[in-house]
C-alpha cells in the first residue's frame, strides 16, 4: 500500500462547459452534477482506501492551487502547480519525476478529474487488479471501457482479445489506439467486440513511465531529468517554470501510449462517462415528459423538447418553441445554442474575447 500513488490531473479549463466553467473556476471545481461535491472532490473520494492519503497528488494550474487546497484534504506539498498548459505528457512527467524522487518503487494511477463513475466499488476492484499487474510486470496499463453505443466522441483501444493475460480478468495487450472515429467506423468498432473506449486512466510504475519518456519523448525526458534533484525541494517552485517553458505540448497518448510496446488494457464496465460536453450530461440529469433535462423543476416549457436547461438557484425559465437546444444561464452570460452546434462554443468564446476581453471567460 505504501508504494501506491494516485495522480489526478486537474489543469484543464473546461471551455466546453462555458459559461459555467470559467478561467477563474474551471469545471473540475464545479458541482456540475448538482450532487453537493465538485468533480475533483468526486475523483479524490473515488480512490479512497486505495493508497495512503499522503500519496494522493493533484496537478493543476498555478492559479488554481488555492482552490484545490480549499476542496481537497491532501498535503499542500502534494499539489503540483503547472506554470503553463502543456497537455498531459509534461503533466505526467512532472508527477512521475516528483514521485520517483520520493519513492523509486512507486506505482501510480493517473486519472483525469472530470469523469463520472457509477459503480465505484467495481472501479476500485479494477484499480486494485491493475496495480497488482503493473507492479508485477513493470508495464503500462490503461483502462478500456466496453462500449454500449457507436460513440464518436471518444478515442478507442483495440485489444488482443484472443490472447488474454493468464491469471488476470479482462486484461490484454493493446494492438492499436484509434482517434475519434466517424459514425460508420464507430459502428464497426462496436460490432467487432475488440475495441474499447479509451478512458484516459493509466496505471504504471513511476520508473517504467520515466523510462518510456526517455525512449519516446527524449526532449521532455531530458528537460525533467536535468532538474531531477530539485523535485521535492525548495528549488522546485523556482525551477518548474523553466522546465515547462522548454517542454513541447503533447498528449501522453500520442507521445507514448501509441508508440510503446509494453502497453496493456484492462477492460471494464463500471458505468464510466467522460463529462466532456453539455450534451454528455443528459443521462445524469432529471428529465421531464418532453425529454428536457437539467433544472426541469423550474422550467416552464411550451412546445420545448429534448433540450438541456441549466439555471441559477431560485430562477424560473419560460421557454417556448425550442427543440434540441442547450440553455445555460450563468448570471452574466446566457448561452442558447443548438445541440448539434455545441462544438462551436470555443469559437463563440474567442469572439467574445476579441470584443470584450476576458471579463466573461
Amino acid at each position: 500500500m505504501k508504494n501506491r500513488y494516485i495522480v489526478i490531473m486537474a489543469g484543464g479549463i473546461g471551455t466546453r462547459f462555458w459559461p459555467l466553467s470559467r478561467d477563474r473556476k474551471p469545471k473540475q471545481f464545479l458541482d456540475i452534477l448538482k450532487k453537493g461535491t465538485s468533480l475533483l472532490q468526486d475523483t479524490v473520494n473515488r480512490f479512497e482506501g486505495l493508497c495512503p492519503k499522503e500519496n494522493i497528488y493533484v496537478v493543476t494550474n498555478e492559479n488554481h492551487r488555492d482552490m484545490v487546497l480549499s476542496q481537497v484534504d491532501i498535503p499542500a506539498a502534494n499539489i503540483l502547480s503547472e506554470p503553463m498548459r502543456r497537455n498531459t505528457a509534461p503533466c505526467i512527467a512532472y508527477a512521475s519525476f516528483r514521485i520517483y524522487n520520493e519513492n523509486p518503487d512507486a506505482v501510480m494511477v493517473v486519472s483525469p478529474s472530470d469523469h463520472h463513475i457509477k459503480d465505484e466499488e467495481n472501479f476500485r476492484s479494477v484499480i486494485e487488479e491493475s496495480f497488482d499487474f503493473a507492479t508485477e510486470k513493470k508495464v503500462l496499463v490503461t483502462l478500456g471501457i466496453k462500449p454500449d453505443r457507436p460513440e464518436t466522441g471518444y478515442g478507442y483501444i483495440q485489444a488482443n482479445i484472443k490472447k488474454p493475460v493468464a491469471g488476470y480478468k479482462n486484461l490484454m495487450e493493446v494492438k492499436t489506439f484509434t482517434e475519434k472515429p466517424d459514425k460508420k467506423m464507430a459502428k464497426i468498432f462496436l460490432k467487432s467486440g475488440d475495441f474499447f473506449w479509451n478512458s484516459g486512466i493509466f496505471i504504471w510504475p513511476a520508473k517504467t513511465i520515466i523510462e518510456s519518456f526517455e525512449r519516446h519523448l527524449p526532449d521532455i525526458y531530458s528537460t525533467f531529468d536535468e532538474y531531477r534533484t530539485t523535485f521535492g525541494t525548495n528549488e522546485e517552485e523556482n525551477i518548474i517554470g523553466r522546465v515547462y517553458s522548454e517542454c513541447s505540448s503533447i498528449s501522453i497518448d500520442y507521445g507514448i501510449m501509441e508508440k510503446a510496446e509494453n502497453v496493456f488494457v484492462k477492460c471494464a464496465e463500471f458505468g464510466w462517462s467522460d463529462l466532456g460536453t453539455w450534451s454528455s450530461l443528459t443521462n445524469h440529469f432529471k428529465s421531464d415528459a418532453n425529454g428536457n433535462s437539467g433544472d426541469v423543476n423550474t422550467l416552464f416549457g411550451y412546445d420545448t423538447n429534448d433540450s438541456i436547461v441549466r439555471l441559477p438557484e431560485g430562477k424560473v425559465a419560460v421557454i417556448q418553441g425550442l427543440k434540441d437546444y442547450i440553455i445555460v444561464d450563468a448570471d452574466d452570460v446566457l448561452l442558447v445554442v443548438k445541440k448539434e452546434e455545441e462544438q462551436n462554443i470555443k469559437k463563440y468564446i474567442e469572439d467574445i474575447r476579441n470584443k470584450n476581453g476576458d471579463k466573461y471567460l
